[in-house]
């Protein structure tokens, strides 16, 4: 009885199907970047925003104000701190807010004892300025007219949204609502971590393109909910909805790519398909720059979703799952279809294929830390998955809050991540896993502990230190896929596989939490927080078993010879086993 391997290797490793497949299948990647990150440009901060009271707004209109004479006359003026969370109550001039209209325009606070009115927690009536609408300042304007009709956007003026309209659906997510920006991208993460393990099972039971293109289905109607809802329940639900069938698009997507190629080519093409996750993200900032709202932005990089329920005609179930789910009939055909695609031919003697690596039926938490080296390997590894997602989301959020040109630097960005992949690939087999993994863990570390402390009169080399944290965690994050799948048993790869990078989900739910509330403190405090933790995990690494050169292990027993001369040298002469999937 034949292997799927040997089967596969006479159909062809990664001849035309494979490589069709794969292009296509990559795709995906970037349209989960648009979703993992898309926050960034979603939610960005307006550039000005203040508090306007009725008084106010009864005086910009009388004196004809501009945006910008209204802000210095009636905003408070520390722009910092919770200044712009309070307004003056100019009703308090002569104890009467119809005394409004005796206020001057060229200076209403002269009607005040020493120009001192009283300051009041705002409680609504949010003036926004900025080029592009936001979640948090998001406004769908119902201005009475006097033919009763819907006012556009036009009505007002070119950037400013105003809260205070009537029929308007508004979010307003600053001051003690700015938690719920962070509470919209925690919501994603956790509907990440719900995807893994519910539509990961799925796709291990009921089949990896089933599950991918409902995935891309789910992932296509609630993006278009989230970009219209009614309101802020209704949006979060949407996104973890969202965040749920995003992950089901992406796990199947790798795990299909990873099965229908050969042994030999598997780890390139994982590399390659995350190198389309950062096509997406250099990608994402001309879409935003030249879409005016949110709206269209969620719509823009959501539709594209839809499109991928064509492959339900040009990819195939993966032949290898279905092997292992006693289908081989099917599994013979679509590998009879590769090998003609390929220009070869699956001889008749393939009637029947086996798939060597098989999982334990129940495997559990704790065969992953019975023993001392697996125990070791778990801990460490779980603990490498969330700093990578903590480190990663929230230095890429952070671009959000820092100024500058948003556009360029988030592109710049995404530039710097490509080459992580080939670094990857020129290092691993040359150092080995655990040094360049050490090694790109802590060049992150100390790159944003040094940008914390650098003066703000030297940009350029605060960008060029930050750049090389960025280049840094990215390694870190694609390394960590690779190394998790080889410290692993056959017997409990799957399952270690999806319970450690479960911590990366849950890494992207505390991510937005701790960069903006920390931010909000001191706006450098968040890099020091990530310095720490990518700095701890470099060393943490180094105490990993290397894998350059042996084996994958088999049991449990294998992993616990791991590290030793005399695991290398058998790990050399034994024939490499090639596990089913990598997720």
């Amino acid at each position: 009885m034949s292997s799927f391997d040997e089967a596969l290797q006479r159909a062809g490793e990664f001849g035309r199907f494979q490589r069709r497949v794969f292009l296509l299948l990559c795709l995906t990647g970037v349209t989960f970047a648009f979703l993992f990150v898309g926050v960034v440009f979603l939610g960005s901060r307006p550039e000005r925003y203040w508090c306007r009271g009725p008084s106010a707004a009864a005086l910009a209109e009388r004196c004809g104000w501009s945006p910008e004479e209204e802000w210095n006359r009636t905003a408070p003026p520390e722009r910092g701190g919770d200044a712009g969370c309070r307004r003056y109550l100019l009703e308090a001039a002569n104890g009467s807010a119809a005394a409004a209209g005796a206020l001057s325009c060229a200076d209403p606070l002269a009607a005040f004892p020493n120009r001192s009115a009283p300051l009041v927690p705002c409680r609504g009536g949010w003036r926004y300025v900025q080029a592009h609408s936001t979640i948090v300042s998001e406004l769908s304007v119902h201005h009475g007219t006097s033919s009763g009709q819907r006012c556009p956007r036009s009505c007002l003026p070119a950037g400013i949204g105003d809260s205070t309209a009537e029929g308007q659906r508004q979010f307003d997510l600053v001051c003690v609502n700015a938690w719920m920006l962070d509470l919209t991208q925690a919501v994603l993460n956790l509907g990440f971590l719900a995807g893994a393990f519910t539509l990961g099972y799925a796709a291990d039971r009921y089949g990896r393109i089933v599950i991918y293109l409902i995935s891309c289905f789910g992932v296509g109607v609630t993006g278009v909910v989230v970009a219209f809802a009614p309101n802020f329940p209704v949006f979060v639900t949407f996104r973890f909805l969202q965040g749920v069938f995003g992950k089901g698009t992406w796990m199947t997507c790798y795990v299909i790519v990873t099965e229908i190629v050969g042994s030999k080519q598997r780890r390139i093409v994982g590399i390659v398909v995350q190198m389309f996750f950062t096509l997406g993200i250099i990608i994402l900032p001309g879409i935003a720059y030249f879409i005016p709202s949110w709206q269209g932005i969620q719509l823009a990089i959501t539709l594209p979703s839809f499109l991928f329920l064509l492959y339900y005609w040009v990819v195939p179930e993966s032949p290898r799952w279905l092997i292992t789910r006693k289908k081989g009939d099917k599994a013979l055909k679509i590998l009879r279809n590769i090998a003609k695609c390929n220009g070869k031919y699956l001889s008749p003697n393939y009637s029947e294929i086996t798939v060597t690596d098989e999982e334990v039926s129940n495997p559990s938490f704790l065969d992953l830390v019975r023993t001392p080296q697996m125990r070791k390997c778990t801990l460490i590894l779980m603990f490498a998955w969330f700093t990578s997602a903590v480190v990663y989301q929230g230095l890429v959020m952070r671009l959000g809050i820092i100024g500058g040109n948003l556009y360029i630097d988030f592109f710049i960005s995404g530039v710097v991540e490509l080459p992580a992949a080939l670094l990857i690939l020129l290092t691993i087999e040359r150092f080995g896993r655990r040094l360049p993994f050490a090694g790109s863990n802590m060049v992150a570390g100390v790159a944003c502990l040094v940008t914390a402390f650098l003066p703000e009169g030297i940009p350029w080399l605060r960008t060029t230190v930050a750049t090389l944290g960025r280049l840094g965690i990215t390694m870190a994050f694609e390394i960590v896929y690779l190394v998790n799948s080889e410290l692993y048993p056959t017997t409990l790869r799957n399952f270690g596989v999806s319970l450690c990078s479960g911590l990366c989900d849950f890494g992207g739910i505390i991510a937005p939490f701790l960069l903006f509330r920390l931010a909000a403190i001191w706006l450098e405090l968040p890099l020091i927080i990530f310095g720490i933790l990518a700095s701890v995990c470099g060393g943490l690494v180094m105490l990993l078993p290397e894998t350059k050169g042996i084996a994958l292990p088999e049991t449990v027993d294998d992993v616990e010879k791991l590290g030793s001369p005399y695991s290398y040298k058998c790990g050399r002469k034994k024939k490499t086993q090639v596990c089913s999937s990598h997720l």
